[in-house]
């Protein structure tokens, strides 16, 4: 095949009732999404019936793109479980063909399971919808995102940190996929971010560097405090299909959602439990009051250490200048006394 970013996806349009061919289209401006149906002239000498049949339409993988988005990273890589113990590495990549070109295969027939990395994250969302719990050798498999090995989370940011900075940063440990300031809903900074290797190597380098020194990245000396990234699975969670039907899955399934009723042992029990969890939230909700309180501190004794350091910079500075003042005050008194010298010896003459 050609480019990648040529390769093309025919489906099939199941539209019962198609565009007529007596209406045209026409767009003021290619990036007006609005588009003007003006009917045109019927031709008397055309009396075929309009065309019925579904069309078909082309997608370029292109299109599956972001601007400035890179391709074949660790966050296009899926997992893919459950396959059949006869199937081959070439089938596995038949299997993901329709969805572009993939650069890292890997599948283990003993084990049943297997790896592929596509061009990018869309692509790989579109094959995960589509394929998850497809039959293939009576039975169903199961696809998810590999877990992304060399993310770190980065903490203590400023509010003056964008992508890109984080970006350039984290650079001198190795290849960078992403970057991230992560922002809450109104898009302010929340302090924290999400910097993405290509290898495990480059996240360990960073680890390392950052536990023995300090990184900074802004003139403030306030270094970033960065760990392993803890991985979640929000998006499909746990089926009921995939639970295991264990002796204490069907014992606790044995009542239905309920809520507990006020004097019986359940709702004792309920409300110890609500208890301790306020008990948790207050304490931790102190703790955080306690932690702000000494970043605030922190942060006013550095300022004002600033200043103290611009000035004492500022004193040195003007005690150097003084001193050069003073030295070319010398020679310049050195420089007069020899002329009055040399005037005297000419007058003598």
């Amino acid at each position: 095949m050609a480019n990648r970013n040529l390769k093309q996806v025919n489906i099939q349009n199941s539209a019962t009732s198609p565009l007529p061919q007596n209406v045209k289209r026409t767009t003021e401006s290619p990036t007006d999404s609005s588009e003007k149906m003006e009917p045109a002239a019927p031709s008397p000498r055309d009396p075929s019936p309009p065309n019925t049949e579904p069309q078909e339409m082309t997608l370029n993988l292109k299109n599956f793109r972001r601007p400035g988005e890179k391709t074949f990273t660790q966050r296009c890589r899926l997992f893919v479980g459950n396959l059949p113990s006869d199937m081959t590495e070439e089938d596995f990549k038949k299997l993901f063909s329709k969805y572009g070109e993939a650069n890292e295969v890997f599948i283990n027939r003993e084990r049943g399971f297997g790896f592929i990395r596509l061009e990018t994250r869309t692509l790989a969302e579109i094959a995960k919808a589509e394929l998850d719990g497809m039959m293939l050798g009576n039975r169903p498999i199961r696809i998810r995102f590999a877990t992304h090995g060399a993310a770190l989370t980065v903490r203590n940011l400023s509010s003056v940190v964008s992508n890109e900075l984080l970006e350039q940063a984290f650079s001198q440990f190795g290849q960078v996929e992403r970057a991230v300031v992560v922002v809450d809903d109104r898009g302010r900074p929340t302090g924290k971010g999400i910097v993405e290797f290509a290898n495990k190597p480059a996240a360990r380098k960073a680890l390392d560097r950052c536990a023995d020194g300090a990184l900074l990245l802004t003139m403030s000396p306030r270094p970033v405090i960065i760990e392993p990234t803890e991985q979640f699975d929000d998006e499909d969670g746990l089926p009921e299909k995939l639970l295991q039907k264990s002796a204490q899955y069907h014992k606790e399934r044995e009542h239905q959602p309920r809520f507990a009723q006020p004097g019986t042992f359940e709702f004792e029990y309920s409300s110890r439990w609500k208890a301790l969890d306020e008990m948790e939230k207050q304490q931790r909700e102190q703790v955080e009051r306690n932690i702000q309180e000494a970043k605030e501190k922190l942060e006013a004794e550095m300022e004002a250490a600033k200043h103290e350091h611009q000035l004492m910079m500022m004193r040195q500075d003007l005690m150097r200048r003084q001193e050069e003042l003073r030295r070319l005050e010398e020679l310049r008194n050195q420089e007069l006394q020899k002329r009055k010298q040399i005037e005297m010896r000419c007058a003598f003459v």
